[in-house]
């Protein structure tokens, strides 16, 4: 069984989906500390020719805590936060349909980052037609003090997994005689060139999925998630 495990990013740009649809079982993390300037709560897209960060605001709290436990700034004002995507995208080929998406994520009556995040994730993987097995890492029966790659190799082997995937960026945290001593494979994956047309100016790659569903077709974005990667 191929697992793969992530924290939560709010409409992660395309690879990230590619990871899930890779595993068989995908753990997201919600007993972590959450990262100021990490892209847990934020992301881009492009305004005119350029990219813009749009984030979800958050009720001020300590930093030590865990994405479980930050909340949704009271103020957070949904209809404006929505205008942003309708005034860059409403000429947009697949706007209906992208908009019709977002708007059901972004109006979700939620005010728990994690919940409001898991909430996104499970949406836009049905709409893209994933349906990989999602998780939860805390309630999985291992030691919740365990850190990195030790937290890992429990969640591994507590679910029986046989194969652990993780994005190309993680090469560095991971030792492949570490996971073989547990009699496990390890593969990173690598995205491989995508582009699509954005009102014809310079494309910007890396964006949110939004804007890929915006432009693009649905199936070559689903042809991109299921096959547009290599396993190192």
């Amino acid at each position: 069984m191929k697992l793969a495990i992530m924290q939560p990013y709010f409409l992660p740009y395309i690879g990230y989906y590619q990871l899930i649809s890779a595993a068989d079982v995908f753990v997201v993390y919600d007993n972590i500390k959450y990262t100021k300037r990490g892209w847990i709560n934020r992301n881009r897209m492009s305004i005119n020719g350029t990219d813009s960060v749009f984030s979800i605001p958050l009720k001020k709290d300590s930093d030590a805590l865990n994405i479980s436990e930050r909340e949704l700034a009271a103020g957070f004002d949904r209809e404006k936060f929505l205008n942003q995507f309708r005034g860059a995208y409403s000429r947009a080929p697949h706007f209906s349909e992208t908009f019709s998406l977002l708007t059901k994520i972004v109006q979700f009556k939620e005010t728990n980052l994690f919940r409001y995040l898991h909430n996104a994730l499970l949406e836009t993987c049905t709409h893209l037609r994933v349906d990989t097995e999602i998780r939860i890492s805390s309630e999985i029966d291992v030691d919740q003090n365990l850190k990195g790659q030790d937290r890992v190799l429990a969640i591994c082997q507590a679910l029986g997994a046989t194969t652990y995937l993780n994005a190309i960026g993680g090469t560095q945290l991971y030792s492949r005689e570490a996971f073989s001593d547990r009699g496990l494979g390890l593969h990173f994956i690598k995205s491989r060139p995508y582009s699509y047309t954005q009102f014809g100016t310079t494309f910007i790659p890396w964006l949110s999925i939004i804007d890929v569903m915006m432009f693009d077709f649905p199936d070559r974005i689903t042809h991109t998630i299921n096959g547009g990667y290599d396993l190192i």
